[in-house]
């Protein structure tokens, strides 16, 4: 648990004295070695304020790592945690564009900055309430998500999905606000909703659009999109966002038409965000590829899509412990990757029993190609974008 906020401490860290004081305390290396040594400086320097300067310098060097122009923001531990990166809060902003906007739950502004348009915000703890103000800029009041401030804006909305322990909650009638009932309260308006990757449609029948958002080969959310917001004619979309490669986007309007066949030159693992969103049809007929298995999201083809990391097959064959030992030997591979669908197969209790020796590196997928379990032994690539 990190230092409890007070309004009072905000209004300090905002004044010149609070921003000559972080500056201060800003200069301290406050590593691991010089903890303690850093700890006791900021004590003599700024007496009983010491915690509160000492946590906002840390967590605005934590906040780099994910969120932009972080200089002279204001966080709590609890709110950086739960902070939409900078990426995916950017993209989602974009749909906005036009609108004016109320995020119910805007908590310190992470979203509401990006927002192109005239927005304000919302929420029930006064402590981020003063630090969205003083974060973006923009009128930001006190209120109940569900007691609605607003008539005409498009809102977003980002219910709470821990406990007061930090337990997740799983199911959204346990969510803060719980979703059906945000749902009903905004029934009239055209509404985004952070959720978790995992979350069920059946559970959200209300959503006209659900979007799997990926950052950089992690999934990191879906996206609840209803009324005009919504794209017509598409009910699941999987966006996919990098920092290397241009951002693409795939829908359940596309064609899913692909074969199923043997192996071909290459192995594509579908991006997360492909595989949630139920589109590694639509993905396969996209960019010429087919599935290995039709209950496996593996993919194959003789020419991988750009700007991804794609698996050269160098031979395959039923799979065994002791067939891919011998394949492993031949190769003299004794870095070796273990990517598995569809068996049961732990690739950490696998690796030892495997006794790696040599000098070359490869990637072994492990799958099932109709009831044949199956050993793919690849070489991986970065195919240009």
């Amino acid at each position: 648990m990190g230092y409890r906020f007070t309004v009072e401490d905000v209004a300090f860290l905002g004044s010149p004295a609070g921003e000559a004081a972080l500056a201060e305390i800003g200069r301290l290396a406050l590593t691991s070695a010089s903890y303690l040594a850093d700890v006791a400086a900021a004590r003599r320097m700024a007496g009983d304020r010491a915690p509160m300067l000492l946590e906002t310098v840390l967590l605005r060097r934590k906040a780099a790592i994910k969120l932009s122009s972080v200089d002279s923001w204001l966080f709590t531990d609890e709110a950086l945690q739960q902070a939409t990166p900078w990426q995916v809060a950017a993209h989602r902003a974009r749909r906005f564009a036009g609108r004016v906007v109320h995020d119910v739950t805007c908590s310190i502004g992470t979203e509401l900055v990006h927002m192109p348009g005239f927005a304000l915000g919302s929420d029930l703890d006064p402590v981020r309430v003063a630090m969205a103000r003083h974060n973006t800029g923009l009128p930001v009041v006190q209120a109940d998500a569900l007691r609605p401030v607003t008539r005409d804006a498009a809102i977003l909305a980002d219910p709470a999905r821990r406990d007061s322990s930090g337990r997740r909650r799983w199911r959204p009638a346990d969510f803060t606000p719980p979703l059906d009932t945000l749902a009903a309260v905004y029934r009239t308006r055209d509404m985004a909703v952070k959720c978790a990757p995992g979350i069920d449609p059946a559970d959200v029948a209300w959503a006209r659009e659900i979007e799997l958002v990926s950052l950089d080969g992690q999934v990191r959310e879906s996206c609840l999109w209803t009324g005009s917001l919504a794209t017509p004619g598409v009910r699941r979309r999987a966006t996919v966002l990098r920092s290397d490669v241009d951002a693409w986007t795939i829908t359940d309007a596309s064609p899913d038409d692909c074969p199923v066949t043997a192996p071909a030159s290459w192995i594509v693992d579908p991006d997360g965000a492909v595989v949630r969103a139920g589109l590694v049809r639509h993905y396969a007929a996209a960019h010429g590829l087919a599935q290995l298995d039709p209950r496996i999201a593996y993919l194959t083809g003789d020419s991988p899509p750009p700007g991804i990391r794609a698996f050269r097959v160098v031979e395959h064959g039923r799979y065994s412990e002791k067939a891919l030992r011998q394949v492993l030997g031949r190769h003299g591979v004794g870095r070796l990757e273990i990517l598995v669908r569809g068996l049961d197969v732990d690739p950490n209790a696998l690796r030892p029993r495997l006794r790696l020796r040599g000098e070359a590196e490869a990637t072994v997928v492990l799958t099932r190609i109709g009831h044949t379990p199956t050993a793919l032994l690849c070489k991986a690539e970065r195919i240009p974008g």
